[in-house]
């Protein structure tokens, strides 16, 4: 069984920055797809930025410009950097591991507020 175990979260002023980080329990990380997603109350869980095996990334239209998304092989951990913060990125961000099937986390609460 895979584990992902996610850190980073909390609480943060408007403007400010978190880095999420996603460590997964696998040797095999470096050949699967990875990604950040959100889910805010009473809303789905949506994609926030993927990465592929090969480095190539894709990061929905509210992540563009302001998140990062990376990954290091060697520690089988993904990051998220997010930047300039707003309310409206208050979530649970999950990570999810994808070869031959998907693997998730179980969430980290990200609340912007003031």
């Amino acid at each position: 069984q895979v584990q992902l175990v996610e850190s980073g979260g909390g609480l943060v002023q408007p403007g400010g920055s978190l880095r999420l980080s996603c460590t997964a329990s696998v040797s095999i990380f470096s050949i699967g797809v990875m990604g950040w997603y959100r889910q805010a109350p009473g809303n789905a869980r949506d994609l926030v930025a993927q990465i592929n095996s090969d480095g190539s990334t894709t990061y929905a239209d509210s992540a563009k410009g302001r998140f990062t998304i990376s990954r290091n092989n060697a520690r089988n951990t993904l990051y998220l950097q997010m930047n300039s913060l707003a309310p409206e990125d208050t979530a649970v961000y999950y990570c999810r591991f994808t070869h031959y099937t998907d693997y998730w986390g179980q969430g980290t609460q990200v609340t912007v507020s003031s």
